[in-house]
Order: C-alpha cells, then structure tokens, then sequence
C-alpha cells in the first residue's frame, strides 16, 4: 500500500510540474513573438488583454501621485523591497471619457527595521511620455493575514485590478504596464521574465518521477528477496 501511495504521488506531483513547465514554455513563446512586434500606442478605448498582453506599450499622460500602493514581498537579488504601483491618466482620447491605466514604476528597497517607512522618490509632474511591457497582472504571493481596506500609500501582498478600481473609482484598463523607459526617479526596472522558471519546473517532473520509479523498483526487489527467502527456508518436520 505505501509503494502504491508513493508511486501515485510521485506521478501525481511530476505531471503537476510538467503542466507547470509547459505553461511557462506558453509563455515564453508569445512574449518572443510579441517582443518582435512594433510599440503600440495606448488610446483611452479600453483594450482587450488576450490581444495585447506582452505588447510594448507606449503611454502619453500623467501619474495620480496621490495615489501610490506598494507591492509587499518582492525581493530583488536576494533584497526585500516593494513595486510601487501607480495609476496613469491616459490623455485625452476621442472616446470623451478619462480613462487610466495601473502601472508598476519600479522596485524600492525595505526598511530592514521599519516596514512602513518607504525611502522618497519623485513623481514627474505633468504629461510625461513612458513605455512598458502589457501584463495582465502582478502574480500573487502568499497572502499573509488580512490586507484590511485599500487605500492610497497602502502596502499590500497582492493587488486586483478590479480592487483597485473600485477603491479609487478609476475607469481602468483591464491590464497592468511594467514601465520599461528610463526616468529620473530612483526605481529600479529589472522585472523578472514572466516565463522564468521553466527549467526548475522540468527538474521537479523529473525528481518526481525519479521517485515513482525508486519506489516501484524498492518494492520489486525486496518483495523478490523475502520470495527467495521463503523458498529456500527448511520444512519443519511435523
């Protein structure tokens, strides 16, 4: 019974991981095929994510510096630091209706003694040009107790568009940018591929069925060791 529980979980959790591979490999194709692609430009219709996610976008308008929320749990190089998210008024479009877009400005480093104690950073006042990477959203981390009512300048675990505006009553794009375009500001835009991973994945499938397989073979050779034994042991006399 253990070497059936062991070998079904072994292939359980392999197979897991290769979806987990192949999903990533998904992925990782269509950002190669849209990183090819021109830089569009972002009106104030609202778009379809599915068409343009991993586009390279370009925005024309201005931060809402009045309300920043910051991004918990998102180390760079081994360091505990925020993003510091921040909504885009797209200029003015043909539509007649302020539309905004959530945009990950960069990464700020953690207070290692004081958590809510966030190091200054500008805003450019005005309109400002920038470009960014389509995302459909900002992943999700374990979420630790409970995140309380959104805010401006509040830090959070995990962020939904929809959360978000509903809170600041923004008409909002149903997708997030990661700003790619060099500012004066202080952040850093080193943003991990959301395809990484792949190659870790494959090694989980493999280690996992490596195990299955172990066990299988462990309960062959001694279930054929204690048959040899039983065979060769003396028959009592009655």
């Amino acid at each position: 019974m253990a070497t059936v529980l062991l070998v079904l979980l072994g292939i359980t959790l392999a197979q897991w991981q290769t979806r987990r591979g192949d999903q990533k490999q998904a992925i990782e194709n269509r950002l190669l095929q849209r990183e090819a692609d021109a830089t569009v430009k972002l009106g104030g219709a609202l778009q379809d994510v599915d068409q343009i996610e991993f586009r390279h976008m370009a925005l024309r308008g201005e931060f809402i510096a009045g309300w920043p929320v910051y991004l918990d749990n998102r180390p760079l190089n081994g360091v505990a630091g925020f993003y510091v998210l921040m909504p885009f008024k797209l200029a003015a479009s043909d539509t007649g209706v302020d539309s905004y877009v959530l945009v990950a400005r960069g990464w700020l480093p953690r207070d290692p003694a004081d958590r809510s104690k966030l190091p200054s950073y500008p805003t450019p006042a005005g309109t400002v040009e920038i470009e960014g990477l389509v995302r459909r959203d900002f992943g999700h981390v374990l979420q630790l107790g409970d995140a309380g009512p959104l805010r401006p300048q509040a830090i959070v675990q995990n962020l939904g568009i929809d959360e978000f505006a509903a809170a600041s009553k923004f008409r909002l794009q149903p997708f997030v940018i990661e700003q790619t375009s060099n500012a004066d500001d202080h952040l850093l835009r080193d943003w991990p591929r959301p395809s990484l991973g792949i190659e870790k994945h494959r090694g989980y499938a493999f280690q996992w069925y490596a195990l299955a397989v172990m066990a299988l073979i462990f309960f062959v050779v001694t279930g054929f060791r204690r048959g040899s034994e039983n065979t060769n042991k003396p028959a009592q006399s009655g």
